[in-house]
């Protein structure tokens, strides 16, 4: 099971945090100085996974990273977890960034966090994998801009309607209408408006 998602700077400052298991926010910041000191001590030709650190699990913890560019990509994993098969999904994650924000960079997962944590759940929930196919996570993450889009339609065009409302030249409405025995309050809808 994943226990954490972890993506940091070369300067050990968080961009993307994900935690599987309930940690309070000192607590969590003490784990991305914890993993940061001990994955960017690594050197660049060593294996790209190691012993967890004593804040997230001890012994039973693996650290799975890769190091792309000016950026950490760490996944913190139970003993179960295959660590090629969590390096692959590290791949396909980055590489699904990538194709969403043209060449994925700190700034796309500063700006954008909804739309990462949308793709990271398409990948991984509640610490489980879902789905590892580059191709079908950009077409859910395509399918979910395609309706964003639509809503955002329709809340302009009744926003153009209020506005066309308002901007009519209608005469006074009577207050009061009367119909043999019906009397009938007109209410002042200027205020609707």
């Amino acid at each position: 099971m994943i226990k954490a998602i972890l993506v940091f700077n070369n300067h050990g400052k968080p961009r993307f945090l994900r935690f599987y298991q309930r940690y309070p926010e000192d607590m969590q910041q003490h784990i991305v100085r914890e993993t940061f000191h001990l994955v960017s001590q690594r050197d660049d030709n060593v294996c790209n996974f190691l012993e967890g650190g004593s804040l997230i699990g001890g012994s039973d913890c693996k650290l799975i990273y890769r190091h792309y560019s000016t950026l950490y990509f760490v996944f913190c994993v139970d003993s179960s977890e295959s660590e090629l098969g969590i390096l692959d999904l590290i791949q396909v994650f980055v590489e699904t960034l990538d194709k969403c924000f043209d060449s994925v960079c700190e700034l796309d997962l500063i700006f954008n966090v909804d739309k990462v944590h949308y793709i990271l759940h398409e990948v991984v929930m509640g610490g489980m994998v879902l789905e590892t196919n580059m191709n079908e996570v950009i077409t859910q993450v395509d399918a979910q801009s395609k309706l964003e889009k639509s809503e955002t339609g329709f809340s302009a065009t009744s926003g153009r309607a209020v506005s066309a409302i308002k901007n009519m030249n209608l005469p006074e409405l009577p207050r009061n209408i009367n119909i043999g025995d019906l009397n009938i309050k007109v209410p002042n809808i200027s205020h609707f408006v």
